[in-house]
């Protein structure tokens, strides 16, 4: 790895401007397997590392690395380097930009086992970290780099006219990726450079190493090799607040890509609208599946552990579940069988879905809402220790599934009408009605969701299936009969309407998101008063005797 070295302990400054900027107080990376092994111990630990009043080169077994702490005199550097750089970057040919995906691509291939023991190292299970990287991946498949060229830039020829319709580059565009999947996010937000951007990316202080590592160790290398100038990449961790606030104020920047909670989200659009900058939300999710009466009850109960991945601490995984009455008690002893097999224990180990939960209070405090709103228990509701047995104290919580019958005033309940980010899954089941009538109360509960990440169906009538694809219109992305978080080419990873990407939200492709459309006419022996006043004959198909 790049940066100075601590012993064996990889070391990464602030980059900026194409250069390392050193500070004498860094941010460790304890590791996962220390902290569950002894909490207590290892946060107290990490606690003294980074306020300097233990000495790291002690507990280099339990360090995996280090990032510099940074000011905001750094991330005011970081701009004025990407607004210098952001010009010169956006007229470098789009092929260019484009080979320079497939470099980075290539190189996260190349490396695919480095970056995910990097991944398992900050506390991703194996499992969810090779996921992780498969949407690395995908996003910048030779099927999606084909088709952003399409959509970056198309040229046709009209009589003497080249015309050309094309994406230009917004400028500068600053990335907060969020602390549960922070160096996935960060490279995600890497796709902005593919349409000429410059990016100043903030690495969460609570995760700032797989932030550090993909981007100075796959990004940063390839951009120099491009010859991209200096200051098209910079990254630094910093706090949040001051940093953001920054870029909020700063005239330097164009577009601010926030991922994070809805409301600071909310209020980062409304400031960035304020100042004239684009705001591209990624916030919260409370992604809808629905189980038709004709379903694969094995298949569609598969999908739904994905609900219980890293404990529901990913946005995009099934918060609800909308099973229709014929086969709810079935599909309801599917997800239970499903369910033995999504299990805690030390992220490095094979099979491991489950992540610690470190703050309980609220998961149980929506377990008992919906029981006191006359929800049945299904399964769960535990503390796990890290071999899954039940505890008073674990750091895990079980997979937890609650029937709620009658969809008509079901979200009165918090966990089905809010985002909870825990290992629950509530299962509406509908009164029993014609299947027609239901499909509408259905898709008008689906369409009411105020957040709108994604949505799947599970149904084998091809009716339903179009009658869904029809009318859905909430969400970034729609499912059927497929994984609810499992990656296609071409399909979006991210990206949604309502509470998940604000007013601007919709299908999130960062090359596309930060750009603007222009129109660009390249005419050769072109008469600009024929040009202005034949247009209506042309167009209105005149004939030329009758021009006057």
């Amino acid at each position: 790895m790049r940066g100075s070295r601590m012993k064996t302990v990889p070391t990464y400054a602030s980059f900026v401007g194409g250069q390392d900027i050193a500070s004498d107080r860094h941010l460790y990376t304890v590791s996962a397997r220390s902290v569950l092994e002894d909490v207590f111990s290892a946060l107290t630990l990490k606690r003294k590392l980074d306020s300097g009043a233990a000495d790291p080169a002690e507990f280099a077994d339990r360090i995996v690395g280090r990032c510099a702490a940074a000011e905001n005199d750094v991330n005011e550097a970081a701009l004025r380097a990407a607004a210098e750089a952001a010009p010169i970057w956006a007229a470098t040919p789009l092929r260019t930009r484009l080979e320079g995906m497939a470099m980075i691509r290539e190189r996260v291939r190349a490396r695919h086992d480095e970056i995910v023991d990097t991944l398992i190292a900050e506390g991703n299970p194996r499992l969810l970290a090779q996921w992780q990287v498969s949407g690395m991946l995908t996003a910048a498949s030779d099927d999606m780099l084909s088709w952003f060229e399409t959509q970056l830039c198309q040229e046709f020829t009209a009589g003497p006219r080249r015309l050309f319709v094309r994406r230009v580059a917004d400028g500068v565009v600053c990335v907060n990726p969020p602390q549960n999947a922070p160096a996935s996010s960060a490279l995600l937000g890497c796709m902005s450079l593919l349409a000429g951007n410059a990016i100043v990316v903030r690495a969460p202080r609570s995760a700032p190493l797989g932030v550090m590592y993909l981007l100075r160790e796959f990004v940063a290398p390839v951009l120099e090799e491009l010859g991209a100038p200096p200051g098209t990449l910079n990254v630094f961790c910093a706090r949040p607040g001051r940093t953001i606030d920054t870029w909020l104020e700063s005239p330097l920047v164009n577009d601010i890509f926030y991922t994070g909670s809805v409301e600071r989200g909310l209020e980062v659009e409304r400031r960035c609208i304020e100042a004239g900058k684009k705001p591209i939300l990624e916030l919260s999710g409370n992604d809808c599946v629905v189980v038709w009466h004709d379903a694969d009850i094995e298949l569609a109960a598969q999908a739904l552990t994905e609900a219980f991945y890293g404990s529901g601490q990913i946005c995009m995984v099934p918060n609800q579940v909308v099973a229709h009455p014929r086969i709810a008690d079935e599909l309801l002893a599917a997800l239970d069988a499903a369910l033995q097999k999504v299990k805690p224990g030390y992220p490095d180990e094979d099979g491991v879905l489950l992540s610690p939960v470190m703050r309980t209070e609220r998961f149980f405090g929506y377990v008992r809402d919906a029981l006191e709103h006359g929800a049945k228990l299904v399964r769960g509701g535990r503390r796990l220790e890290v071999d899954g047995t039940p505890s008073d104290t674990g750091m895990f919580l079980e997979p937890t599934v609650l029937r709620v019958d009658g969809l008509v005033d079901c979200r009165d309940i918090e966990m089905v009408r809010e985002e909870t980010f825990f290992p629950l899954l509530p299962v509406v089941v509908p009164a029993e009605a014609e299947d027609h009538g239901l499909l509408d109360d259905v898709i008008a509960f689906v369409e009411s969701n105020r957040y709108g990440l994604r949505n799947s169906l599970w149904s084998k009538a091809p009716a339903v299936i179009d009658e869904f694809v029809r009318r859905v219109r909430n969400g970034g992305l729609l499912k059927i009969n497929d994984s609810h978080i499992g990656f296609a080419p071409y399909l979006p990873t991210h990206g949604g309407t309502g509470l998940t990407g604000g007013a601007f939200g919709e299908a999130n492709y960062p090359a596309l998101r930060t750009s603007h459309l222009q129109g660009v006419s390249i005419a050769e022996g072109v008469r600009p008063l024929e040009a202005v006043f034949d247009s209506y004959r042309l167009v209105a198909g005149v004939p030329a005797q009758n021009k006057e």
